[in-house]
């Protein structure tokens, strides 16, 4: 499945859900080691009020520590617009910032204002943002990791290639999930099977969550719930597995 192939009711039921959720799920097919596919604790969000962010990723990478060889700073940005404007979907504007550490921000407020116009639902950068309090304005997800208050030399090197983000590569296309607990990739294929299970797994976590809101807790009851929850999310695990067997 390809992601135009995705479609956009899949898209409206993964954002029903919280990434820790998606995650939980992800797990449940057995396809990649359960370590794998997040972004690590360097990539915060910058508006954890925001509901979650589901895109597809269109890829570049950033410098700023020195001026452009020719032409003038904000070079590629052009370039960007015209693939971003070719690009159906949902898209999710994802960063590697080549300098090490970062010397500028990889965005503000013009940067993300003309990404939303263009069809992005958000912005993941190694590198940090300006501009805080105007990109809360927009309601523009974005995450990164810090914040420099200048945009240094900005340059847009190369577009469309895989970029390394919280220890994470980013090919264009891929399906990024992302809210105030962190972002995560999910593999397209399992798009669809992914948001149908979401609400099961947490119906089979309920279980232990309204016995403890019950009141009147024991040891043999908590254990109760505990293995109905684990006999639940084992069938609905099963279940997953078999769909990429």
């Amino acid at each position: 499945m390809t992601p135009a192939e995705v479609p956009f009711v899949v898209l409206d039921q993964l954002r029903k859900f919280d990434t820790p959720t998606i995650c939980n799920v992800l797990e449940l097919f057995e396809v990649m080691p359960r370590t794998a596919g997040y972004m690590d604790a360097r990539i915060k969000a910058c508006y954890p009020q925001l509901p979650p962010m589901v895109g597809f990723a269109t890829t570049a990478t950033f410098r700023a520590a020195a001026p452009p060889r020719a032409g003038d700073i904000y070079a590629g940005l052009a370039k960007q617009v015209e693939q971003l404007a070719s690009v159906a979907g949902p898209k999710v504007v994802v960063f590697q910032d080549l300098d090490d550490p970062p010397v500028a921000a990889t965005f503000g407020e013009v940067m993300c204002s003309t990404y939303q116009a263009f069809g992005c639902v958000g912005l993941i950068t190694s590198g940090a943002g300006r501009d805080l309090d105007q990109v809360e304005g927009l309601k523009f997800p974005c995450f990164t990791a810090g914040t420099i208050c200048s945009h240094g030399y900005t340059q847009i090197v190369e577009l469309g290639s895989p970029v390394r983000v919280g220890g994470v590569w980013v090919n264009p296309g891929d399906l990024l999930h992302g809210d105030r607990n962190g972002v995560t990739t999910i593999p397209v294929r399992l798009a669809r099977a992914v948001a149908e299970a979401c609400p099961e797994f947490m119906a089979a976590e309920s279980v232990v969550l309204e016995y403890l809101k019950a009141g009147s807790v024991t040891s043999a009851g908590y254990a109760a719930a505990r293995t109905e929850c684990q006999r639940r999310i084992g069938e609905l695990g099963k279940r997953l597995k078999s769909l990429v067997m």
